[in-house]
């Protein structure tokens, strides 16, 4: 009886799956898996092309991955640790999300005024739709309806109606806008603007730009939990903490050389983050406001959009 007891007692107190942080590795030619529980590289799967974007798909089971030097998008099978399709893309493909009830998949076209509507499995291009010049970031909003596309040279984020494929506005940001991040609800979104070294706060609904917070020089990317934005500063190497009540800057956390990528852990306790120059993913206490690990990942990581899972 004690042995069977035991035997429970080990079955549920056994740990689940561990979360991954999926790192595209752009010098390497490497996506890299990160087993977050044991902090180390559990796999390296190659993706030649200088992989820099990635999304995941609905079930979290689907990466895809942009190659900006390779002109194509890359769909890697989580579970098999493989690359299973490619699809060739003109211009410059780097940012990239997911619809979330859907599945299509969004790519923008950096070199271009344009972003591709790919079909879930990858195989082809259904549509493409006119936005801003030169699209980078991308983010949608959880009822799968609206897609907002940052657009880096032309000062502006596009809202585009997910169902007819078309531009509707373009609100006006700051200078150059990069990365952009919703909030779970939707209600609100953030992009971090390259060269005037802030982030616009965006009232989705309302179509307008209604707060900007001033971060360290060149932001990248921008983190959310339930009470602060967390944003990468390429060329300070920190991340710039804000309140999203007040929008009022909290600290600056110095991190590795040239952070690119951060997101936050599903309960919020941790951020991470990829140290582009150094080479690392840096793991920080999102109470404590510290870096608590640098983890080796292989050469150029980016994880230029959804990289946690």
């Amino acid at each position: 009886m004690a042995q069977v007891v035991g035997l429970l007692l080990t079955l549920f107190t056994a740990p689940a799956l561990a979360d991954e942080a999926l790192v595209t590795a752009q010098g390497a030619n490497i996506l890299a898996v990160v087993d977050l529980d044991t902090q180390v590289v559990t796999a390296q799967i190659p993706v030649d092309g200088a992989p820099a974007g990635i999304a995941l798909s609905p079930d979290r089971k689907t990466a895809y991955v942009t190659r900006p030097e390779g002109h194509g998008l890359a769909i890697v099978d989580l579970d098999a640790r493989a690359v299973t399709g490619t699809l060739a893309l003109p211009g410059g493909p780097l940012g990239v999300a997911v619809n979330p009830k859907s599945g299509a998949v969004y790519v923008a076209d950096w070199y271009g005024s344009r972003i591709f509507v790919v079909s879930a499995d990858g195989s082809r291009i259904e549509t493409e739709i006119q936005v801003g010049a030169s699209p980078s970031g991308i983010a949608v909003t959880p009822d799968g309806a609206t897609i907002l596309v940052a657009n880096r040279e032309g000062n502006s984020v596009s809202l585009v109606d997910a169902a007819t494929a078309t531009e509707t506005v373009k609100i006006p940001v700051g200078e150059h806008p990069f990365g952009i991040t919703l909030d779970e609800t939707g209600t609100r979104a953030y992009t971090a603007n390259v060269m005037s070294n802030d982030v616009s706060v965006i009232d989705v609904a309302g179509r307008r730009e209604f707060g900007r917070v001033t971060t360290g020089e060149r932001p990248y990317v921008v983190a959310l939990t339930a009470t602060r934005g967390f944003v990468t500063d390429q060329y300070s190497n920190t991340v710039t903490v804000f309140n999203l009540k007040t929008l009022t800057n909290v600290a600056a956390i110095e991190v590795g050389d040239h952070p690119e990528g951060i997101a936050a852990s599903r309960d919020g306790s941790l951020l991470y983050v990829t140290n582009w120059g150094s080479n690392t993913l840096g793991v920080i206490d999102a109470t404590t406001l510290k870096v608590i690990k640098d983890i080796p990942v292989p050469d150029g990581p980016r994880s230029f959009g959804d990289f946690l899972r």
